[in-house]
């Protein structure tokens, strides 16, 4: 099963994360099939940059998003037109 996750990198104490789309069985800094954005949770507020394009097709091709990006591609307003894409057909 392909998912839609995050990719921590940065130093220690200082995490930054991609938001990748990569196959389950795959470890969390491990392979991954391609970048979608990434996500730095120490800025006020955090900064969450997501390639909307590629999220959406990756969601439409059965890409399942783990419970914080589903969050994030929320925040971003990728799940709604996600849904309201999904209605239409």
């Amino acid at each position: 099963m392909v998912k839609i996750r995050l990719r921590r990198t940065g130093a220690k104490k200082k995490p930054s994360y991609r938001v990748v789309i990569a196959d389950s069985r795959a470890p969390r800094d491990g392979r991954f099939i391609d970048i979608i954005g990434h996500y730095n949770p120490l800025t006020d507020p955090a900064t969450v940059v997501i390639n909307e394009e590629q999220a959406l097709h990756w969601l439409a091709q059965g890409a399942q998003p783990t419970a914080t990006v589903t969050r994030l591609l929320t925040k971003a307003g990728i799940m709604d037109k996600f849904k309201t894409s999904k209605e239409k057909t």
